[in-house]
């Protein structure tokens, strides 16, 4: 195979030409007279072994161009079309009142279903936690789940292994993270991933040193109903094995004001402090 390296140069035309002549004192000055110069050039062989940098223009391992022929379009686009990383197809798409229309059927969108199977979807109603922290803590919480993917706009698909799991995590809420409520739902194709507004977030408290005669439901339930609507109480509250405070989980109306504190009359008066915090 001919390759080809380096480029000689030869000059053509006459030489320039020097005249000589002498000023009044008698010195010689050369005086240049050039002619005009061309320039051919002549590829040569490389030397046997040397790769040149100038034998071709590729796209992976197809040619585009080789010496001696000119870049092709259609060659540059042959090389994707014919490309082994090619699995896409072109579907002919439809033109309706002015607009391209695709039309994907309904084995497209079942196929493309399967892949998000038991797959929950949900974002957060105050901050955006950063996503290692969060991964790291619904795998300890939600052992079923099996990936956690989340986009820009701070939401978050949860797949997990079976239906069922899924089903436990949305009914078994509402879930905190890092005192942050998160809107959970599950997912469905054609599914328009918006944010609602909502008038209503379940959001964990302390009740310090609330009285241990009301570490019980009812008493839990007369004592919190002074701050939100009473979901339930942690495992370490019902187990009464940290009594500096009582941790409680209830429903807050967002445009509401909270209360400083509670005060409690059994009969006389106590005041009560507590902590609720999720913006």
């Amino acid at each position: 195979m001919l390759q080809f390296s380096k480029v000689d140069e030869t000059v053509a035309g006459q030489q320039s030409e020097a005249a000589v002549t002498a000023d009044a004192r008698g010195r010689v000055e050369p005086s240049l007279k050039s002619s005009a110069v061309h320039v051919t050039p002549r590829l040569v062989p490389a030397a046997a072994g040397i790769h040149s940098p100038m034998t071709g223009i590729f796209i992976g391992n197809v040619p585009l161009q080789t010496p001696g022929s000119d870049f092709s379009c259609d060659k540059f686009a042959a090389s994707f079309n014919n490309s082994t990383r090619k699995t896409l197809s072109y579907v002919n798409p439809s033109i309706q009142n002015g607009e391209i229309v695709v039309r994907p059927s309904i084995d497209v969108v079942r196929e493309g279903s399967r892949r998000w199977d038991n797959t929950a979807v949900g974002y957060f109603l105050g901050r955006k936690p950063y996503y290692h922290h969060l991964n790291e803590y619904v795998r300890s919480v939600w052992p079923a789940v099996k990936t956690v993917t989340a986009t820009s706009n701070g939401f978050y698909f949860f797949q997990f292994k079976t239906e069922i799991a899924m089903e436990e995590v949305i009914e078994g809420g509402p879930w905190l993270f890092q005192g942050q409520p998160i809107v959970l739902q599950r997912w469905e194709p054609g599914m328009v991933l918006r944010k609602h507004k909502h008038t209503q977030v379940p959001v964990w408290i302390r009740l310090r040193h609330l009285p241990v005669e009301f570490w019980t439901d009812d008493g839990l339930s007369t004592v919190a109903s002074g701050v939100g609507r009473p979901l339930y109480q942690d495992t370490i509250t019902r187990a009464c094995t940290r009594l500096d405070f009582a941790r409680v989980c209830v429903m807050l109306d967002i445009s509401s004001t909270l209360p400083k504190h509670l005060i409690i009359m059994m009969p006389r008066r106590t005041e009560l402090k507590y902590h609720a915090r999720w913006r």
